[in-house]
């Protein structure tokens, strides 16, 4: 199985080394229009297969799609990074341009790959993505809901004590500070429900604190994240090609479900080879609705500006 990441900045790279050091694919191709920035970040990467045991081969490529040729997966990291005080929103008019030339390239020399958009902001770029390469909709994912739903369980393991990998919770709507919903209602620690466990109040917090996590983050490092969005990306490209059928939140189209139509937003979703294989349908209490609605209807107007 063939990755292609595009942008070997360092969300791109740390996914390429996440799907290479845990042999997701067999191989991987990372490029980037930076002069020889792909092929150093891929010959780095190579070195560390005898520490850590993997096959999996990785080049590096300067603008060259030809070596992107039968991928299975094509994985979007390009575009400028956010900066200290920049939201998703105000990188659309950059980002825009650069997401549809390059998923163009892309569908040149892999006409049947699947494409997970990582760009932001990712709800847009997704549905731009959809549109201008007339991909059917199962075949163009946004990642963001993968990445928002690590931080949401991470902030839950850390505001009740106990480990990440035993808690199970979701985020859903748009990839925005102000429009993720971050599902408290549901969220569990092996079943037990964690609100049970830990005050409203407290529950809140874990919530408020997950929307604005990337912005923590970026205000933190003075650029965005990405040990965890590149982790998240390879999680769930690992779904794709191993037809692991996990239920992952991802931003994809609906043409109907949760009431919302001709927009791509924040929803579970069962995800295998073919892509996006089933919307799955929750059942939302009335607040969650109404939230949602608001959500989609933030990511519509954002859409306007394409």
């Amino acid at each position: 199985m063939k990755v292609t990441i595009v942008g070997a900045g360092n969300v791109g790279s740390t996914c390429a080394n996440a799907i290479a050091s845990n042999s997701i694919a067999s191989e991987v191709v990372l490029l980037d229009i930076k002069e020889g920035f792909a092929e150093g970040k891929a010959l780095d990467i190579m070195q560390t297969a005898t520490t850590l045991g993997f096959n999996t081969k990785v080049i590096g490529t300067t603008s060259d799609y030809k070596l992107t040729s039968d991928s299975d997966v094509v994985v979007v990291t390009s575009g400028i990074p956010r900066k200290p005080g920049m939201t998703r929103e105000e990188l659309i008019g950059i980002n825009a341009g650069i997401v549809k030339e390059v998923s163009e390239n892309i569908l040149n020399h892999s006409s049947d790959a699947i494409i997970v958009v990582v760009s932001n902001p990712m709800d847009t770029m997704t549905y731009l993505t959809l549109k201008s390469t007339g991909l059917k909709k199962n075949k163009v994912i946004g990642m963001g809901g993968a990445l928002d739903s690590s931080r949401f369980k991470t902030y839950l393991s850390m505001a009740i004590g106990k480990p990440a990998n035993d808690i199970h919770g979701m985020v859903i709507g748009g990839h925005g500070d102000t429009t993720m919903i971050p599902l408290t209602r549901l969220a569990t620690y092996n079943g037990i429900p964690i609100s049970t466990i830990i005050s409203s109040e407290k529950l809140e917090k874990v919530s408020k604190d997950t929307m604005i996590g990337g912005a923590t983050l970026t205000k933190l490092l003075g650029t965005s994240a990405w040990y965890a969005p590149g982790a998240s990306v390879a999680f769930l490209v690992n779904s794709i090609l191993n037809d692991q059928k996990r239920i992952i939140p991802c931003s994809v189209f609906l043409d109907g479900e949760y009431n919302q139509d001709d927009i791509c937003v924040g929803v579970p979703c069962i995800i295998g080879r073919n892509g996006c294989e089933e919307i799955i349908k929750l059942n939302l209490n009335d607040e969650e609705i109404i939230k949602f609605g608001e959500s989609a209807e933030a990511v519509r107007r954002m859409n306007l500006a394409l």
